[in-house]
């Protein structure tokens, strides 16, 4: 499966950020496009239940070959709100679950097909015969091209993995959260020769005051004109160094952004450079 080397995450389109109208979401499908990233990430929940609706809105008038863009959802989270009446959180990765979100999935989306459908949280009463069995009829039936999974540690993918083939765990990575370098997560991707994606990947450093965003600050000082990049070009070029080749999901709800992240594209920090960055994300040299 092909996606596009950054992709682009929708959570923040509607109402649990911008909250673009129809036509603010097809000028940024527009500008993604035009950019070279044509996979677009989605969650059910995203919204309340409503984000996956209004891209599908905006997408279905645009008249743009289906064929031509990856969609990726992600299901398994009952989240109460206002759209849904679970009186109280939790997982739920029952063959009916799946089976309906995808369904109510390809409606708002206005789709035939998801190109990869994640479980979006492991739950620990998760049966992997049961979610291959779902899987299994979702394939057949044409509805999902592709599986993963979605903040699994090594041991929870293969759990399900073993039972059912997957394509990749998206996980949090970034400067501030720098866990799955050394979890055992990326390497078990590139031991499987699967690209993992990457959520969260400017992590806290524009929404937080820290010591560690301090520290990383300074460091930014120093990379910015060496590189003559901005502050969040190179926190993205941080991941795009690893080996494991990280397909990064950003989460912009603004065009100029998405046009500044193409540019990192050809970005590649020197190796001492992104040491310099780990090291101010630790707070002190690595042993």
């Amino acid at each position: 499966m092909q996606f596009s080397p950054i992709i682009i995450g929708t959570m923040r389109w509607g109402i649990w950020g911008a909250n673009h109208s129809e036509n603010e979401v097809q000028k940024l499908i527009e500008t993604s496009l035009e950019s070279g990233f044509s996979t677009f990430d989605h969650a059910d929940i995203y919204g309340n239940y409503t984000t996956e609706k209004l891209f599908g809105d905006a997408f279905s008038e645009m008249g743009i070959n289906r064929e031509e863009v990856q969609l990726i959802s992600k299901c398994g989270i009952e989240m109460p709100c206002e759209n849904r009446s679970f009186k109280i959180k939790s997982y739920n990765y029952s063959i009916e679950h799946i089976l309906s979100s995808v369904d109510r999935s390809l409606e708002n989306l206005k789709t035939d097909y998801l190109d990869l459908l994640l479980l979006h949280r492991p739950s620990p009463l998760m049966n992997p015969e049961e979610i291959a069995e779902s899987f299994h009829i979702l394939r057949e039936q044409k509805k999902v091209r592709h599986f993963g999974v979605s903040n699994f540690s090594p041991s929870q993918f293969d759990l399900i993995n073993d039972a059912f083939p997957l394509i990749t765990n998206q996980i949090e990575v970034s400067v501030n959260h720098t866990d799955s370098f050394y979890d055992g997560t990326l390497d078990q991707m590139m031991l499987k020769k699967l690209q993992p994606m990457a959520w969260s990947v400017m992590g806290n450093y524009f929404s937080e005051n820290s010591e560690q965003n301090s520290r990383i600050k300074k460091v930014l000082e120093e990379l910015c004109p060496k590189y003559d990049a901005e502050e969040n070009q190179i926190l993205l070029a941080f991941i795009l160094k690893h080996p494991a080749k990280i397909l990064p999901v950003i989460g912009t709800s603004k065009a100029e952004t998405i046009k500044k992240f193409k540019e990192v594209l050809n970005l590649s920090l020197e190796r001492e450079d992104w040491f310099k960055l780990l090291k101010a994300s630790q707070g002190k040299e690595v042993d």
